[in-house]
């Protein structure tokens, strides 16, 4: 009977300090085991969850309102047919984005089929992780073709527009 007492002691000494570690680290769990006995502590949070403020969402740097659904094939499906990546007055997307025509929605295009552009020109823009790179002409001369459209996925290296 007296070993029954002594060991409800040693118990009570050793739950009072795992409490006293629980509580001085902030642990919602603490586990201890011995040849004798087996203790786990759990804290129970209950009470009103903590409420943390959200930061706001970043304004749009640049919202075009998404493209008007294609007649039965896209540009980009109908230039398929044709390869142009070698051409020698393609203008190549310099990185993996989407496509914009415009500076901003509403705006006229930077370029049309027909129009005459000087190097250096911006022919379009491509938004790679929120932020607008302009895509400039890499010589002058007529737009013969375009060959995407606002809203199209642009991979690196992919062709955009026909100068000639």
């Amino acid at each position: 009977m007296k070993e029954q007492k002594m060991s409800a002691q040693l118990d009570t000494k050793v739950i009072s300090k795992l409490a006293e570690i629980l509580d001085k680290n902030n642990l919602t769990e603490l586990e201890f085991e011995s040849e004798e006995c087996r203790i786990c502590l759990t804290r129970d949070f209950s009470g009103p969850a903590p409420v943390y403020a959200a930061a706001p969402p970043p304004p749009p740097a640049h919202h075009h309102p998404a493209p008007i659904a294609a007649p039965a094939a896209s540009v980009a499906e109908a230039n398929a047919a044709e390869d142009y990546s070698k051409h020698p007055g393609a203008v190549k997307s310099p990185m993996v984005g989407v496509i914009y025509m415009s500076p901003e929605p509403g705006a006229a295009n930077y370029v049309k089929v027909g129009d005459t552009v000087k190097e250096g020109d911006t022919v379009c823009l491509i938004e790679a992780m929120k932020t607008f790179n302009p895509v400039k002409s890499t010589k002058s001369g007529k737009v013969v073709k375009i060959l995407v459209e606002a809203g199209d996925p642009a991979e690196y290296g992919e062709p955009l527009i026909i100068i000639e």
